[in-house]
């Protein structure tokens, strides 16, 4: 897939593919995403790797999640995950309180929960493969 192919109309949450954490938390978004409003890719897909090099960000010191707004705008690690919580509605709009915390400090906690995910949540070999209901919301 190539830029000018994503959809406009669609957020796409860029994610460790590999991750149980990541995982589960990309699983717990597709199902309150009841406005259909995000897609996903992983990290290490091509897709993701054409994404990240077009909106300028080092695949070296990118480890975390990248909500992008094609055309628009991309946020990651802690601001990222905001984006995502206010975009659900409903009670997941209250976690945009945090954003009063300064994105450094928020980081700081946001880098010692990715610095530790495999230890504590472990890591699958290869990224997941979407059941054939969801692979709609999966970018390839």
């Amino acid at each position: 897939m190539e830029i000018i192919d994503l959809p406009k109309d669609k957020k796409i949450i860029l994610f460790d593919g590999v991750c149980n954490l990541c995982n589960s938390s990309v699983q717990y978004v597709i199902k309150h995403d009841k406005k259909d409003i995000f897609r996903f890719v992983s990290l290490q897909s091509e897709t993701g790797q054409k994404i990240l090099d077009h909106i300028g960000i080092s695949r070296a010191n990118i480890d975390s999640i990248v909500l992008y707004e094609p055309g628009k705008a991309y946020y990651y690690k802690s601001t990222a995950a905001l984006e995502i919580t206010r975009n659900l509605g409903g009670f997941f709009t209250y976690g945009s309180v945090f954003k009063i915390i300064p994105a450094g400090i928020r980081n700081i906690v946001y880098d010692y929960v990715a610095k530790n995910r495999y230890k504590w949540y472990g890591k699958q070999e290869s990224c997941m493969i979407p059941t054939p209901e969801l692979k709609a919301k999966f970018l390839e």
